[in-house]
């Protein structure tokens, strides 16, 4: 029995003096930090020594005006010390190489130590050598979240002639914020937004603003899920979406120039994405008028089912639905059900759009090559006017969006004119009755059709794949 005492004497005083050293000192210095860090923010330093407190005061290193920033720590310290550097926050973390996240820095103290270090990169600046373009900024890389009493890092896209035209936009509101537009941000891939809509909008679109949203990470399931998992958890889904209307939104609507109204705001994600643009669209039709439902985790509740027959119709909406057929084995029939269910119970066909692909997988490469042309069709053309015109005998275009062939519904002789996205007229039509179209010698994009019949004007927005 006097042996075992000792041995666990002994062995807790091997851990003690493996977790702390007494009166150690170590000076760290970082002698590099990322040119674009904005001018006059500090380095501090967060670690298991100061209760990881990223903004903790007696942690900020001082310039030494050689470039360098320095801190000298005495007294007790863990053993190993674990570390990162930050400018004051964890939004505003140290990153590595590609401006994503990297591990804990560790070292062993021993008194007297000089400990050298770069940072990198900053989280929620990137490597400041990335991928977006001149038209993405961090509009704030800690929006307060009072929702979730937490700060997140926001994204703002803005059309190539915001600052010289005058208009006011529509604007989508984004998640995954991290994956939109900077390669060294996104976790495996970019989506290529600001890519897609600045070559668009040289080709004649009229624009429009992109809210990027990150994800918060850990938290991601419980802010995109509207309601809980027995094995997942969630559940946050309302409250991530009040944030969006409740606080975001005014804002953006107060301090950019805006079309703030359903018709002109849109919900766009993928995956827990897709279900909780879907979810905040269903729910609140006279905020979001446009819905970009990408690949969306129906499967994570099945009470999104229930939950939008409930809803059911509310006003003009427009839903774009998008899978791959090699995703998993239900993706596909899960989103055939809901948009089947929503046909049932309200919406008419032309306010769907049901597109799967056959190599579309799981991934931000194919929802990146996938948006533009959901972009187009959710928004159109505005500078066109190609909102729908109402007659008492409508003349309709489907399927659309279509590949090669369109078929026109009119009860009576019909002048059919096909208008690029430039406004310019590529072809005319008449027809005696309902009938087909062949467009397959036409490239890919939005079209605008204008058809007439002796009831009047009718004008409809259609795709080509």
């Amino acid at each position: 029995m006097k042996i075992l005492l000792k041995l666990l004497i002994r062995s807790l005083f091997y851990l003690a003096t493996c977790l702390s050293i007494s009166y150690a000192q170590v000076t760290l210095v970082v002698d590099a930090i990322p040119a674009h860090t904005p001018a006059g923010d500090q380095v501090y330093v967060a670690g298991n020594f100061n209760n990881w407190n990223p903004g903790d005061t007696s942690f900020i290193l001082s310039p030494n005006g050689q470039g360098q920033f320095v801190l000298t720590l005495t007294g007790s310290l863990p053993d190993p010390m674990e570390y990162k550097f930050t400018r004051g926050g964890w939004p505003t973390v140290e990153g590595n190489a590609n401006g994503n996240v990297r591990p804990n820095r560790t070292y062993s103290p021993t008194a007297g130590d000089t400990v050298f270090h770069q940072v990198l990169s900053w989280e929620d600046l990137g490597s400041g050598s990335g991928t977006a373009n001149s038209e993405v900024q961090i509009y704030d890389p800690a929006f307060f979240m009072p929702q979730f009493n937490q700060n997140r890092r926001i994204w703002l896209y803005l059309p190539p002639d915001y600052a010289t035209s005058g208009k006011n936009y529509p604007v989508l509101y984004m998640h995954d914020g991290q994956n939109l537009f900077d390669a060294n941000t996104s976790f495996s891939g970019e989506w290529e937004v600001d890519e897609s809509l600045t070559s668009l909008h040289q080709q004649g679109d009229y624009g429009a603003i992109v809210v990027g949203i990150d994800n918060g990470g850990s938290e991601r399931i419980d802010e995109y899920t509207p309601w809980a998992h027995p094995m997942h958890g969630g559940g946050d889904g309302d409250a991530y979406i009040n944030f969006i209307i409740q606080t975001l939104k005014p804002h953006i609507d107060s301090t950019f120039r805006t079309l703030p109204g359903p018709a002109t705001t849109g919900l766009i994600g993928s995956s827990l994405g897709g279900l909780i643009s879907f979810y905040g669209g269903i729910k609140h039709q006279d905020v979001f008028g446009k819905l970009g439902v990408f690949s969306p985790s129906f499967w994570f509740s099945n009470q999104v089912y229930t939950f939008a027959q409930a809803q059911g119709h509310q006003q003009p909406m427009r839903i774009y639905f998008l899978a791959g057929e090699q995703e998993s084995a239900s993706m596909v029939s899960d989103m055939q059900a809901m948009y089947n269910l929503l046909l049932n119970n309200g919406f008419s066909a032309s306010e769907l759009a049901f597109v799967t692909k056959a190599d579309g997988k799981h991934s931000e490469w194919f929802w990146a090559r996938e948006f533009p042309a959901a972009y187009q069709w959710l928004f159109g053309q505005l500078s066109l006017d190609i909102e729908v015109e109402k007659y008492p005998q409508p003349v309709w275009a489907y399927p659309n969006p279509f590949t090669q062939k369109i078929w026109i519904e009119s009860a009576q002789p019909a002048k059919v004119q096909l208008y690029d996205i430039q406004g310019s007229k590529v072809a005319t039509w008449r027809i005696s009755s309902s009938d087909s179209l062949d467009l397959s010698g036409f490239p890919r994009g939005l079209y605008l059709l204008q058809m007439k019949n002796k009831n009047g004007r009718f004008q409809q927005r259609v795709v080509k794949w």
